[in-house]
Order: structure tokens, then sequence, then C-alpha cells
């Protein structure tokens, strides 16, 4: 018992550096960065909000990652306390080496990688269907997020298209996914449901062509709502409306960001924590206390840095960047699939910086930055595989 406690601290341990790592590094700086370098939130403040939107995202969301990571990586085989820890021990490690390198370890390829390799180290089976989901979205992301991107950006830009009425279109976009999403307090003890499903459960209005009408109503109030919103507030000011709903975004993007990315941090701790029968959202409040630590005293140095980036976006393009991120984000927690919230932000960025001849965006760099998710994956699988393996062989 002793020695499982001692395991499960290490891992805990572990567990709560890679969520401060995560917090400190894109999920938590990026979210609000283009806001900061459009003059409409101050660097303090950005980390202050981003750190308590990544909490309540992780806390509300982070059920489906958390379980796929801790769970659904390998067939046939728990993941033991020793080989859970390992896996943990291993991504951490490398997300250290590159939070004080500067080398873009790509924190969900990190991870997955590790699990990987230490399940089948331990003797189980590749969950071939999962990673086919895992390596569809890893693979449409920078096309899909990148695509959005520039078609968003040019219709920002398309003059036949006044900004009081692209801006609210876009609005209702996002409403509508708002609508759809689900959250935990939403839903019946153990599942998770959407605001349109709550609402059309308690409305028990007759079904449409075998849609829930009440859904659908509610669906459709939100989504004129925002547009309406944003159009009015359009109208008596241009610039703030526009500054209100880059925050707005960005406050989307990091709730997003703490419900896709808390599960890498703690997944792998729930098959130590199965003897325990603790509550999982119990866990979820601490590896949601490791994100909100790790934005709070490392995230504004980072969002400093990335809005002079963002800056040479500009607001639209910004806002083009944002809304394909925030879909991605919460398509990921839906399916629970891990993803990286640097892909996802990195092709968001590079499709709108292609909607400009300006956008100056670097072939080279690129290339550069696949590269690195690709060697994050390949080396924690190998590095957890032989870790492992090893001391197996001593035990």
């Amino acid at each position: 018992m002793v020695s499982g406690l001692s395991t499960l601290v290490v891992a805990g341990v572990a567990s709560f550096f890679m969520a401060w790592a995560i917090g400190a590094g894109s999920s938590g700086s990026t979210p609000f960065a283009p806001a900061v370098g459009a003059n409409a939130l101050s660097v303090m403040r950005a980390g202050f909000l981003v750190g308590i939107l990544g909490f309540l995202g992780a806390t509300l969301q982070g059920a489906n990652v958390s379980e796929a990571v801790g769970r659904e990586l390998i067939v046939g085989e728990a993941l033991s306390p020793m080989a859970a820890t390992t896996g943990l021990l291993t991504a951490a490690f490398l997300v250290a080496v590159g939070v004080f390198t500067g080398y873009p370890i790509a924190t969900a390829f990190t991870v997955t990688g590790a699990i990987v390799g230490v399940g089948l180290a331990l003797g189980g089976a590749p969950a071939w269907a999962k990673y086919q989901q895992i390596a569809t979205l890893w693979v449409a992301t920078p096309f899909l997020g990148g695509g959005a991107a520039y078609g968003t950006a040019r219709f920002l830009r398309n003059e036949r298209v006044p900004e009081p009425v692209a801006i609210p279109l876009l609005g209702g976009v996002v409403g509508l996914i708002v609508a759809n999403i689900e959250f935990v307090l939403l839903g019946p003890p153990g599942e998770s449901a959407s605001l349109s499903a709550a609402v059309g459960r308690e409305l028990a209005l007759p079904a449409v062509a075998g849609f829930d009408a009440g859904a659908l109503l509610t669906s459709l109030v939100v989504t004129v709502a925002v547009a309406g919103l944003l159009r009015q507030q359009l109208v008596a000011d241009a610039t703030a409306g526009q500054r209100r709903f880059l925050l707005a975004l960005g406050a989307l993007v990091a709730f997003s960001a703490g419900g896709s990315q808390v599960g890498l941090a703690i997944g792998p701790l729930l098959p130590l924590l199965d003897p325990f029968e603790l509550p999982l959202t119990g866990v979820l409040v601490g590896g949601g206390l490791g994100l909100l630590a790790g934005s709070w005293t490392g995230a504004p140095r980072m969002i400093k840095a990335l809005a002079q980036d963002y800056s040479a976006l500009g607001p639209r393009r910004s806002i083009a960047a944002l809304i394909p991120s925030f879909a991605i984000a919460q398509s990921a927690v839906f399916f629970g699939i891990p993803v990286s919230f640097n892909e996802i932000i990195v092709s968001a960025i590079v499709g709108s910086g292609y909607a400009a001849s300006e956008g100056g965006v670097s072939g080279r760099k690129m290339l550069f930055t696949v590269l690195a998710w690709v060697a994050s994956l390949v080396l924690a699988f190998g590095v957890s595989y032989g870790v492992f393996t090893a001391i197996r062989s001593l035990g």
C-alpha cells in the first residue's frame, strides 16, 4: 500500500507539472494574445482571465479527453501504476526540456506517444480504431483550421460585405456552436448535455423530421441573439464592438483549451486512482488547478511575446484565426481526442496569414514546426517504451 501510494504521489507530481506546463504554454497564452495585440486587454488581466477560464473548461469539459488518454489508447491491458508513472514522467521530462530550451515540444503528441509506448511495453494491443480517429484529426487540423481561417479572413476583407454584416454573421455561427457544446452541469448525473438539449428537454416539443424541435428552437434563438447583439454593438461603435467580439472569442478558446488539454495531464492518472474510488470531477478540479497555476505564473510572459505576432495580424485576421480554433478544440473535446493546441493555433494563424499578400508565412519555419511535432511523438514513444521495458526486466 505504501509503495502504491508513493507511486501515486510521484505520478501526481508529474501530472501537476504537465498541467502547469500546458497552462503556461500555448493553451494559456494564445487565447487572449490577439486581444492584447489589439490593445483590448492588458497582459496581466489576460493571464488572470485565461487561468480562470481554463480551470472552468477543465472542470466542465475535461472528462472525454481524460478518459481517452487514460483508458482508450491501449486495448486488453489496463495501465499499471508503474506504467502510468513511467509514461507521465517521460512526457513531463520531454515537455520540461522543451519549456526550458525553447524547442516546440507538442504536449499532445508527447503524452500520446509516451502512454502508447508504455502500454505496448506492458503487453497491451494497439487501439487501432482510436489511433485512426486521432490521426484523422491531427492530419485534418492544418487543412480544416487553416482553410477555415483563410476563408473567414477573406470574407472579412471582402469590401462587398460590410463589417456590421460580416461580423454578426460569424458571431451567429459561434453562438450556434456554443448552444450545442456539452457541459457536465447541464446533463443528468454522470453525463453531459448541451444548452440546446437541456432546454429542449424542458420544452418537450414534438420532433420535427426526427429532430428535437426544442433543441432546434434553442439553437436558433441563441444564434439570432448573438448576431443581433453584435450587430447592435458594431453599429454603435465599430471598433469597440470588434474588440468585444475578439475578447469573447478569446474567452471561448481559453475555456475550450482547458477542456481539451487537461486530459493530457490527468488522463494517465485515472487507472492509478481506480482503487481509491475518487470521483472524476475531483480529479478534473485538480488538473484545472494545475492549468490555473501555469496560466497565472507563466502565461503573461508568453502572452506578451505572442501579442507582438498577433498585432501584425490585426483584429480581423485574429478573429479569423480564433473561430476555427474554437470549433476544432470543441470537436476534440466531443470525440475525446487528444489534440495539440499548438497545431490548432499555428494552422489557423497560417491560414489567416495567407489571406493577405503581406501575410509573410515562412515555409521553412512551418516545416521545422511539423518535424518537431512528429519528433515529439516518436521520441516520447521510443523513450517510454525503452524505459519501461528496462524497468520490467530489472523487476
